[in-house]
């Protein structure tokens, strides 16, 4: 009977030991298949554009795909409840834009909580803010466009890749604090508010800068300022908000990669390790500079942090302009 016991109590501990060193075996066979990385905004826009790049390496790194579904639609929204619901085993991760941390503030009620459903990776990279215009309007600065949109009220309209996007709230904060009778048209992704300005359809945008950058160098559109507080090393001629006389309309934005919340963290670790490792290659930072950005690889934590005080920060903006999702 105590040799039964024995052996029982044996078989009991193994199998203790086998359910807590499993996650640890589990979370060094990942990935394990081909990894579904979402991007709530449709091709073409900063989101799209900067993750593309990092993603081919991560594949390299991992020996397994990172590939792209767009899911684009009610400022990131959908493709951010896709992400908050998909299963917590790495196999789904998030490239979120800074509308993350303002969405929760324009919307009655989100399919899904910004905090408590995701796990924070890292900023990838962070880039401001451009203001520019269709070549057909004359203003080349700021204060001649301010002087334009002043003399005919109502007649101008800016676009942006979204409401509640950071380019969307550094137009509201230039219509706000100039008083300046100008209405937003959101667009669903960067992308296609590039190209209605592009087309001249809402020659006056805020941008990313990231995308804009191939635009403004061809020149299909006349950038006038960054919202940065430096100039961008991609257009070092632009000025900054600051310098054409604007010093209250700042601000970058980002892309950051979230998992779904209780992804194991092992697995978090080892994307936030692979993917700082590629943002510090020489190679890749080249090209983040000539797309407009400029690279972060922040901790975990940091990045946790940063959305708590962007939330706050931005949260005033919204409620001063009365945004709303529409």
């Amino acid at each position: 009977m105590k040799l039964v016991r024995r052996h029982a109590l044996a078989a009991a501990g193994a199998m203790i030991a086998v359910l807590a060193a499993s996650p640890i075996v589990w979370a060094q066979s990942y990935p394990a298949r081909p990894v579904r990385v979402i991007v709530p905004f449709a091709p073409g826009g900063a989101t799209d554009i900067i993750g593309r790049p990092i993603l081919q390496e991560l594949s390299k790194r991992l020996g397994q795909q990172f590939y792209v579904e767009n899911m684009p639609g009610a400022s990131g929204n959908i493709g951010t409840a896709h992400a908050a619901k998909a299963a917590p085993d790495g196999h789904t991760i998030l490239l979120a834009f800074s509308s993350h941390a303002t969405n929760q503030f324009m919307f009655d009620k989100l399919p899904f909580d910004p905090v408590k459903d995701f796990a924070p990776i890292t900023i990838a990279v962070k880039s401001p803010a451009v203001l520019s215009v269709h070549p057909s309007l004359p203003p080349k600065t700021v204060d001649e466009l301010v002087a334009l949109i002043k003399a005919n009220p109502g007649k101008y309209s800016f676009a942006s890749g979204g409401t509640g996007t950071q380019p969307h709230l550094a137009g509201e904060q230039f219509r706000m604090s100039l008083g300046l009778d100008i209405v937003h048209v959101p667009h669903n992704g960067g992308g296609p508010a590039l190209a209605s300005a592009i087309a001249g359809h809402t020659p006056i945008i805020f941008s990313t800068l990231s995308p804009a950058v191939p635009f403004v160098k061809e020149g299909k559109l006349r950038a006038l300022a960054v919202t940065g507080k430096a100039r961008s090393r991609s257009t070092p001629d632009v000025p900054t908000m600051t310098e054409a006389g604007y010093p209250n309309i700042e601000g970058d934005t980002w892309v950051g990669v979230l998992a779904p919340a209780r992804t194991d963290p092992q697995i978090i670790n080892l994307l936030h390790r692979e993917i700082v490792g590629i943002l510090r290659a020489p190679a890749m930072g080249e090209r983040l500079v000539e797309l407009g950005y400029e690279a972060v690889g922040n901790s975990p934590e940091e990045f946790a942090a940063q959305i708590g005080t962007e939330s706050a920060t931005w949260a005033k903006v919204i409620r001063a302009a009365g945004i709303r999702a529409q």
